[in-house]
């Protein structure tokens, strides 16, 4: 099973592309600011895998010019826990380590 969840997640930047669709629809231009250190190529193909994996879908808006937005699928939504459990234990780990450094410090 969790072989499974992986694979649908898999690839560099994947799981930030989702936390950013969390809150709703974005723009390519809107998720690159969300994610400053991801290339253009690279948002590019993480976008086009998650939508064919079914995690997110692709609306090509009728606007003069074209916009494209991003949202989540049931299956994207169904993400967002695992990736809340997966920032909280982040946040434990980066208190950790700065817990850490400040000891350090005063030594």
């Amino acid at each position: 099973m969790l072989t499974e969840c992986m694979q649908v997640i898999a690839g560099a930047w994947a799981p930030n592309v989702i936390w950013s669709l969390r809150a709703g629809p974005r723009r390519f231009s809107e998720l690159k600011v969300d994610i400053p250190p991801v290339s253009s190529k690279v948002l590019s193909a993480r976008l086009s895998e998650l939508e064919e994996r079914g995690v997110l879908l692709r609306h090509v808006r009728p606007t003069a010019p074209p916009s494209v937005e991003y949202e989540l699928t049931e299956l994207g939504q169904e993400l967002i826990p695992a990736l809340e459990a997966i920032v909280e234990v982040g946040h434990k780990l980066k208190a950790r380590q700065e817990y850490r450094q400040q000891n350090e410090a005063a030594e």
